[in-house]
């Protein structure tokens, strides 16, 4: 059983960085694509960004394009999210998913198809 876990969330003020980290213990994640969601209060979870198994392949979602970097490490079994520029919107309960479908040529922005999913980890953006 893959296990997840989230790190590095944290109050910031606006224009601010923060730098999330996803370790997995369990079988190694590098056939894998992963992916960062959030969820704000009173809202559905969403796409943040996806990256492939081997890394050559990242989506982001339109809100932090350009602002948002995913990046995996697989000899250290950790993904990242460098969040920079980051906006009062961009506060919500941020969450790691492992897609178990093995090598899938292209990663996936839909929450359906990710396997295993992390507690995750609070990021709060001031004003």
């Amino acid at each position: 059983q893959e296990q997840l876990v989230e790190s590095g969330g944290g109050l910031v003020q606006a224009g601010g960085s923060l730098r999330l980290s996803c370790a997995a213990s369990g079988r190694t994640l590098s056939t894998y694509a992963m992916g960062w969601f959030r969820q704000a209060p009173g809202k559905e979870r969403e796409f943040v960004a996806v990256i492939g198994w081997s890394g050559s392949i990242t989506y982001y979602a339109d809100s932090v394009k350009g602002r948002f970097t995913i990046s995996r490490d697989n000899a250290e079994n950790t993904v990242y999210l460098q969040m920079n520029s980051l906006k009062p919107e961009d506060t919500a309960v941020y969450y790691c998913a492992a897609d178990d479908h093995w090598r899938r040529l292209s990663p996936s922005p839909r929450l359906a198809d990710y396997d295993y999913w992390g507690q995750g980890t609070q990021v709060t953006v001031s004003s």
